[in-house]
């Protein structure tokens, strides 16, 4: 994942630290997509490699975005929104 990201991306920011009290505790968080299948008749249309592909891509063509979120901008919002 990680090279993915570093063919595409011009400035690397690694945003997963990695932790060693959780080594081995993400493979909880694995999704078992059987269920949905089994009683939705549900598949994923498009592989993961092809969606995280796809996600990596589409953050990179739209930085602006991705800036104005990531500026801490919102916080300003919020707080006028709802001042006590």
């Amino acid at each position: 994942m990680r090279s993915l990201a570093k063919q595409r991306r011009k400035r690397q920011v690694d945003v997963t630290p990695t932790l060693r009290i959780r080594a081995g505790h993400d493979l909880r968080y694995a999704i078992d997509a059987s269920k949905i299948q089994k009683d939705l008749g549900w598949t994923p249309s498009i592989t993961f490699e092809e969606g995280l592909k796809k996600t990596v891509d589409w953050y990179l063509a739209n930085t602006e975005w991705l800036d104005h979120v990531t500026s801490g901008a919102y916080r300003e919002y919020y707080s006028a929104q709802y001042a006590r």
